[in-house]
C-alpha cells in the first residue's frame, strides 16, 4: 500500500557528478541528505512522492515531532536540505547501474529516471522504504491509515477502548495481540486460517481475548462509511471500529536491480529486505542502505537516526578517498 502524496516544485538535476544520490526522500533519506549537505557534499535527493505513511493523520511516538502530519515533517526536512545546498529531485529511479570509475578508481554510478534524466554520482545511499501488503480481504484497503492499523506505537493509542479485531496473517498477529490488548479491553482474534497452539489459547483466555476461528469474507461500514466491523463466512457480522493487521513488509527494490544489492527473506513469510550491515554499508562498494528498505520494523525516528548515521559514514569515507586523490596527485607533481 502506498499513496501519492503532493509536494512542492522539483529542482534541476545537476549536470556534473555529485557526491552522493539519496534514494528516497522520506526520513531516512532526508536526513541522510541533511548531515552530507551539512558537510558541503553534493547531494541530490531522488523522491518518489509516495511514502509509506501518506495515509496516516499524524505520525506519533517521536519525540517533539509526536503528532505531526507526515506531510509538514516531510515539507520541513526538504527545506532543510535545502538550506544547506543539496537538491530534492521529484521522479522514479527506473535504473541504477555502477558506471566506469574515475581515472584514480573513485567509483561511479548512473541513474535514470523514468523521465529519461540522468545523474552520475559517487556513492548511493538507498532510503527507498517499504510498502506494505494487505490480506485480500474486500473493503480493508480502504480504510488502511485509519480505522486499519499495523502499528500499535505508531497509532495504539489512537485507537484505544475501541472495540479492535487482529486479522491474523501469521505468527507475529499472536505478538500483536498482546501488544493492541494493552489498549483494549475488547479484542477479537480472527484466525483466518491460522494456527493456534493450545498454550497460546490459553494465554489469550486469561487475557480474555476472544477467538473466532470463521473466515472472515468482507469489511463492512457503516452508513456514513465508517469501518463498522467484518462480515464472516456465515454471514454474521461481527461489530469492530479498528482492525489491526500484521503485514508483510516489502523493501522497495524497483528499478535498483543493477545495483545487485542482496536481498533478505525474512522467517514466517513476514517480508524482504535489502540486507545491510554496520551504518548501512552494504556488500556492493560505494552503496549504502537505511532505514525501512533494511530495518522493516524501525519507526521514524529510528529512520531518520539509520539515514544521520550512513550519511555521516559515507563523509567519513570520501574525506579518505578526496586525500588519497589529493596525495596521489602530489606525488605526481613532484615526479614531473
Amino acid at each position: 500500500m502506498s499513496a501519492q502524496m503532493s509536494h512542492d516544485a522539483s529542482d534541476a538535476l545537476s549536470g556534473t557528478t555529485v557526491d552522493v544520490v539519496v534514494i528516497g526522500g522520506g526520513a531516512a533519506g532526508l536526513n541522510g541528505a541533511l548531515m552530507l549537505a551539512r558537510s558541503r557534499r553534493s547531494v541530490v535527493v531522488i523522491d518518489s512522492g509516495t511514502p509509506r505513511n501518506a495515509p496516516a493523520d499524524a505520525m506519533h511516538g517521536f519525540i517533539v515531532l509526536d503528532g505531526t502530519s507526515p506531510a509538514e515533517i516531510l515539507r520541513r526536512g526538504r527545506e532543510q536540505v535545502r538550506a544547506y545546498g543539496g537538491r530534492v529531485v521529484f521522479g522514479e529511479v527506473v535504473s541504477a547501474a555502477p558506471a566506469d570509475a574515475s581515472p584514480d578508481g573513485d567509483p561511479r554510478f548512473t541513474l535514470t529516471l523514468a523521465d529519461g534524466r540522468t545523474v552520475t554520482a559517487r556513492r548511493v545511499l538507498v532510503a527507498t522504504g517499504l510498502r506494505d501488503e494487505l490480506p485480500d480481504v474486500p473493503g480493508l484497503a480502504a480504510h488502511w491509515g485509519h480505522s486499519v492499523v499495523h502499528c500499535p506505537y505508531c497509532h495504539g493509542y489512537e485507537v484505544r477502548d475501541e472495540p479492535i479485531g487482529i486479522l491474523a496473517t501469521g505468527p507475529a498477529s499472536v505478538h500483536h495481540a498482546w501488544l493492541f490488548r494493552q489498549l483494549t479491553d475488547d479484542l477479537v482474534y480472527f484466525t483466518r486460517g491460522t494456527e493456534l497452539d493450545a498454550d497460546t489459547r490459553a494465554r489469550f483466555a486469561a487475557r480474555s481475548i476472544r477467538v473466532l476461528e470463521a473466515q472472515v469474507s468482507a469489511v463492512v461500514d457503516d452508513e456514513d462509511g465508517a469501518l463498522a466491523g467484518v462480515r464472516l463466512d456465515d454471514g454474521t457480522v461481527v461489530e469492530r471500529r479498528v482492525l489491526a493487521v500484521a503485514t508483510r513488509l516489502e523493501a522497495r527494490t524497483e528499478g535498483l536491480e543493477g545495483l545487485d544489492l542482496p536481498v533478505e527473506e525474512l522467517p514466517d513469510a513476514m517480508g524482504h529486505r535489502f540486507a545491510s550491515a554496520m551504518a548501512g554499508t552494504s556488500e556492493v562498494p560505494g552503496v549504502w542502505v537505511a532505514g525501512n528498505a533494511t530495518d522493516l520494523t524501525a519507526q521514524v525516528g529510528a529512520s531518520a537516526a539509520a539515514g544521520a548515521l550512513a550519511g555521516s559514514h559515507i563523509n567519513a569515507l570520501l574525506a579518505t578517498a578526496d586525500t588519497d586523490a589529493a596525495l596521489a596527485e602530489a606525488a605526481r607533481t613532484t615526479t614531473r
